[in-house]
């Protein structure tokens, strides 16, 4: 993309982004449905590292700036707290895991929830979703944009290192033995 981007260019910036959108919303929904079997945790993390690529395509592209400084209202986004639930049942034995929020400002450990990681980026992710859906890309862009930098870039990247730690550990053979049945028994 060049210095100076033209609609063009975000237009296919957000069609290329909405792709890893709808993936990880589809693979959210099946994963809090049951679907993932034992490899939930596993199809878990591919997905996350995959919108974190989207996220990250955000975080090096220049500022997405709306002509009129302001976001278009819209009716509220659709509850999310079944597929949270279902992820909470799904993933109880590792679903609570510490992690430091911000290693330079605020290095004090922090406890987090898969499940609550998973749907808050969920949440972001469907109301940027929901602009482009109504034909407005830059503000789908602009939304991802601002919500990856301000708040589910840092849920995903905590996510994706829990779940990282599990799936690594069960593998490797490291992990204590109720992890080790997450994988068994969901």
């Amino acid at each position: 993309m060049s210095s100076e981007n033209t609609p063009k260019d975000w237009a296919e910036l957000a069609g290329r982004l909405v792709v890893h959108v709808e993936n990880y919303l589809a693979g959210l929904e099946r994963c809090a449905r049951g679907e993932g079997g034992q490899q939930t945790v596993s199809l878990l993390l591919l997905e996350t590292s995959q919108v974190m690529l989207a996220g990250a395509q955000l975080g090096a592209s220049p500022d997405v700036v709306l002509p009129d400084n302001w976001e278009p209202e819209m009716s509220e986004d659709p509850d999310l707290d079944v597929v949270r639930q279902g992820l909470a049942e799904r993933l109880a034995v590792v679903d609570e895991y510490t992690e430091v929020f911000d290693p330079y400002k605020d290095p004090e450990l922090t406890s987090y929830r898969l499940s609550d990681d998973l749907v808050d980026i969920a949440s972001d992710l469907v109301h940027g979703l929901r602009h482009y859906q109504a034909g407005r890309p830059l503000e789908a862009l602009w939304w991802w944009q601002y919500s990856y930098l301000n708040h589910w870039g840092n849920h995903g990247g905590a996510a994706l290192r829990a779940l990282h730690a599990v799936v690594s550990g069960v593998r490797l053979q490291v992990a204590e033995e109720n992890v080790n049945e997450v994988l068994v028994t969901t």
